[in-house]
């Protein structure tokens, strides 16, 4: 079994027993995240659902990430992670979530932000969401496998 794989198992019967449900909000990962937490059958009984939001305006309209934030401070940023963790959690039925933006590749990267710069947030009902900066080497295909596994391996962490 990949090493992702067995993450997924692991977040999955961590959350059936402790009757947690998990949203996601990913930019640079178009979908992969939720795609892979819905291998597994049952993952209805704990995944709630998914937003791609790649453009700011979808982050803005479907997340209530305020534009300001993005303005000041680029959607790559913590604080946009943060937001977007936030927003999941407000719009759904979950009680995790996980947050992804980033650079994937090949290009828009800059000197500040290059290519594979991710930032992944981590969120809970009642709790402060976390964030942390990531980054990435390889293609656009080794930086989002590298941005799922660390968003499952984190939400693993969160569960109590």
């Amino acid at each position: 079994m990949s090493e992702l794989m067995s993450a997924l198992q692991k977040l999955a019967e961590h959350c059936l027993a402790t009757q947690n449900m998990v949203v996601t909000a990913e930019s640079c990962t178009g979908g992969g995240i939720g795609y892979h937490l819905t291998q597994l059958p049952g993952s209805s009984a704990w995944f709630d659902r998914g937003f791609i939001t790649y453009s700011n305006a979808s982050k803005i309209d479907c997340l209530d990430v305020p534009m300001d934030i993005l303005e000041a401070h680029g959607a790559v940023s913590q604080t946009v992670a943060i937001s977007m963790a936030n927003g999941a959690l407000k719009h759904s039925n979950a009680t995790l979530s996980v947050a992804v933006t980033g650079v994937a590749g090949p290009n828009g990267g800059s000197v500040d932000k290059p290519v594979g710069t991710v930032w992944i947030a981590w969120g809970a009902k009642e709790r402060e969401a976390q964030a942390k900066c990531f980054l990435f080497k390889g293609n656009r295909e080794a930086i989002r496998h590298q941005t799922i596994q660390s968003a499952v391996e984190g939400l693993i962490r969160l569960m109590p």
